[in-house]
């Protein structure tokens, strides 16, 4: 078993990008840089990223038919095969809403709903 945050991703969905852009970067004084994922059809903000240090990065994401506001934040959480994970999800109750997906070059997701009906998502490099 592995010892390391569990945490490894998070979205906050946004309506307007240019406005929540400038919010985030004056607030957290940080500069946050176009992630292009091919065919998603959503506009991508991260921000930056030391893959040495504690904690986690993320994104501001704006994907048509997702609100924003009040359960607006999804949380990834790192695993070895998200695709497993998934499995392992929906045999103790939840249910898989995505199944495993390519993301380019950031590996694979799944997206899961809780027994609690909260979505989360599971990301892995395989």
């Amino acid at each position: 078993m592995s010892h390391q945050n569990p945490i490894g991703w998070i979205e906050l969905y946004v309506q307007d990008m240019p406005r929540a852009k400038k919010f985030y970067e004056t607030v957290l004084q940080v500069d946050l840089s176009e992630i292009e994922i091919p065919d998603a059809n959503i506009e991508m903000y991260g921000f930056q990223q030391n893959m040495e240090s504690y904690g986690s990065s993320g994104a501001l994401i704006k994907a048509e038919g997702v609100p924003s506001g009040g359960g607006g934040t999804l949380v990834y959480f790192s695993c070895e095969d998200c695709g497993e994970t998934a499995i392992r999800a929906k045999a103790n109750g939840g249910i898989v809403k995505q199944e495993k997906m390519q993301v380019g070059e950031y590996g694979y997701v799944c997206i899961v709903l809780d027994t609690e009906g909260n979505v989360i998502g599971l990301h892995s490099n395989q």
